[in-house]
This record gives structure tokens, sequence and C-alpha cells, in this order.
């Protein structure tokens, strides 16, 4: 049974910063490229930061600079680790795992990020 669950989610003020994570089971973790999702209330799911299987990041436009996506293949796990924040990056952080051999991917059910003062 495959299993992404995600992590680290909370409420935090603007310009602070959060590590989420997104531990994986159930799935030869290092066959699979990572992405992180968000999705702000009343808008679509947006794709945040990519990883390759072999470790290639992108990156949203809209937190280069400021967010960065790594993994952890020993854990299975991966992160991504938010400086400088910003009201707008308030919404629901989601994992996905998909797949770089099979058409298949998986989503964890996210965490919650609130940016406040």
């Amino acid at each position: 049974q495959v299993q992404l669950v995600e992590s680290g989610g909370g409420l935090v003020q603007p310009g602070e910063s959060l590590r989420l994570s997104c531990a994986a089971s159930g799935i030869i973790f290092t066959t699979y490229h990572m992405d992180w999702y968000r999705q702000a209330p009343g808008k679509q799911r947006d794709l945040v930061a990519h990883i390759y299987s072999g470790g290639v990041t992108t990156y949203a436009d809209s937190v280069k600079g400021r967010f960065t996506i790594s993994r952890d293949n020993a854990k299975n796990t991966v992160y991504l680790q938010m400086n400088s924040m910003k009201p707008e990056d308030t919404a629901v952080y989601y994992c996905k795992a998909t797949s770089s051999t099979h058409f298949r991917s998986y989503w964890g059910k996210g965490t919650l990020v609130t940016v406040s003062s």
C-alpha cells in the first residue's frame, strides 16, 4: 500500500521559515520524481517545486529564491524548505510521487500552511 504523509505545516508570520516533509512508503522511492503542490482556498492546485529522481530541481516563479526542494533517498522523504514566507504562500501543501518508469502517480492528503501576522 502506497502512502505519502506530509508534515510540518502550521502558522507562521510573514518573513519566517517553515520546513515541510513528505514521507513515502510502498514505493521504490529512488525511481519516483517528487513534487510539492499547493492549493489556496478557492483556487486550483498549482505546482510549487519538482525534484527528479536524479536530483534536478525546478520551481514555480513565485517561489524561486525562497523555497528549496530536496530529497533524502535513505529516508524515503522529500522536503520543502520555505523561507521569507508571504501571506500569499497560505495554502494546503500536497506531496505527489510520479513513477519514472510506469504511468502512475500518488498524492498525499496535504498539510495546511498559514502565513499571517
